[in-house]
């Protein structure tokens, strides 16, 4: 089956065809690093890596550009209201989203370019609008024509004489029309400056991924991702500066949704952020990605942290099994060098990444896994073990991999030590039942029951998980 993703620019599923035969290129709208990320920003990061992983799985060669906003009127605000420079508030923040990323098991991308490295790019993309007449430069600021361009819009479905003035607009007389926006804005005094042949000044927003995704992918390329948010104003400005220069630009749009909380898009402004460090305090990192990837990527998600312990009580049951699996097959790990998925599993992945689908597969060589287990049939769960771990990968939540294998730190010496105990445990109920101190059996298992610790016996002895097995 052939990959297809949704392609917001055309609303329909789009069979996948790249540029170039066996090489993908992707573009993601990465941070502004005005803040430390919450769930609802990290998100995207989480959806495009699976994109990522699935693409490798698959056979492309990906080369993935995720950039970094570190220049921007909330970063310059925030700065001057905590009394120390611009830059080290970006610095502070880029490196917490870079520990969200890496702490979720996001892959790192094939490059991470800042905006303030590219303002020779970006210089030179306006210098082609305003000789090719779709930009123009007033008082020190450049202007996009919007009127210049003719499909602005086609990306959100709006039209031009509908939309709002930019923000920027009210009571600027200089622009040809309230809704052409800003390309460079003119220094003001105490902020951050580059030279310009229009004087100095600092980017505008929707400049710099133009800029970063012609550097490096560029001036056609395959992907563009980002949150449904970005798709106006800002895609569609990168849209229209990047073909009003003659680039192509992106062959395929996608958008993730929002996380919510009560109903409305999760932000800091609204006052219900739930940051990722906060977060994972209450569960495991892998348990978050295993949340964040569970609905499919253009669904919402409305974040509790009720939905959260029962994804992450459903992950366990599958970590339970390859826990179980392990011991029986007497290995520490699985190779899963050149393993079949299911095929199932691999047809949900091409049909616009329906992770949801695709858990259900794993799910299922769960159970069958552990019905060879109990029947104690080795091969079998060999071989329903290897396929678990070959689609955990896929979905960045293989508990043998990096960043999981062996980084749980306190998380997995508290599991060591519950493992001994419940073991102890399991082993007096053992003898309670060789005596037919059937009440004594009874109370023990009780005792793990209250403690949210299921028993299951089988032919090969009592079994412990979490919450029980699927």
């Amino acid at each position: 089956m052939t990959l297809r993703l949704h392609d917001t620019a055309t609303r329909s599923v789009r069979d996948f065809v790249p540029l170039e035969p066996g090489r993908a290129s992707l573009y993601l709208c990465g941070a502004t690093v005005q803040a430390a990320p919450h769930v609802g920003h990290i998100r995207s990061g989480v959806n495009f890596d699976v994109l990522a992983r699935w693409l490798r799985a698959t056979g492309y060669d990906v080369v993935f550009c995720r950039n970094v906003t570190d220049i921007d009127d909330k970063i310059i605000a925030k700065g001057e209201a905590e009394g120390r420079p611009w830059w080290s508030v970006a610095t502070e923040f880029e490196r917490e989203f870079a520990w969200a990323y890496d702490v979720l098991g996001c892959t790192r991308p094939t490059v991470e370019p800042r905006a303030t490295g590219h303002v020779t790019e970006m210089v030179e993309l306006m210098a082609e609008l305003i000789e090719a007449g779709h930009a123009y430069a007033v008082g020190g600021d450049v202007y996009f024509d919007v009127r210049s361009f003719p499909e602005y819009g086609a990306l959100s479905g709006q039209r031009p004489d509908e939309m709002q003035a930019a923000g920027d607009s009210i009571g600027d007389e200089r622009k040809r029309d309230p809704r052409d926006f800003a390309l460079w804005k003119s220094a003001k005094e105490g902020e951050p400056s580059w030279p310009t042949p229009w004087g100095r000044g600092r980017p505008g927003w929707h400049l710099e991924c133009s800029a970063m995704a012609g550097k490096y992918l560029g001036p056609a390329f395959d992907i563009h991702g980002g949150g449904l948010d970005l798709i106006f104003p800002h895609h569609e400005n990168e849209i229209a500066q990047s073909k009003a220069a003659g680039r192509a630009f992106a062959s395929y749009w996608l958008h993730n949704a929002w996380v919510t909380t009560s109903g409305e898009k999760m932000s800091k402004s609204l006052g219900n952020s739930l940051l990722v460090r906060e977060v994972v305090h209450r569960v495991r990192p892998i348990e978050l990605r295993y949340y964040l990837v569970s609905a499919h990527y253009r669904s919402m998600i409305e974040f509790s942290f009720e939905a959260l312990e029962e994804n992450a009580v459903s992950f366990r049951r599958v970590q339970a099994f390859l826990e179980r699996a392990a011991s029986a097959v007497g290995a520490t790990s699985f190779d899963v060098d050149g393993a079949a998925r299911p095929a199932a599993f691999d047809a949900a992945m091409d049909d616009d990444l329906g992770v949801p689908q695709a858990l259900a597969v794993v799910h299922d060589t769960v159970r069958g896994g552990n019905s060879a287990l109990d029947a104690g049939d080795v091969d079998g769960v060999r071989t329903a073990a290897v396929a678990v771990v070959a689609m955990l990968n896929v979905l960045g939540v293989n508990p043998y991999a990096e960043p999981w294998a062996g980084a749980g730190g306190d998380d997995d010496r508290l599991r060591s030590a519950v493992d001994h105990l419940v073991a102890g445990l399991l082993e007096a109920r053992a003898a309670a039942r060789a005596a037919k101190d059937w009440a004594t059996a009874d109370t023990i298992r009780d005792q793990l029951k209250n403690a949210g610790i299921v028993v299951d016996d089988t032919a090969g002895g009592a079994r412990w998980s979490l919450g029980g097995n699927d």
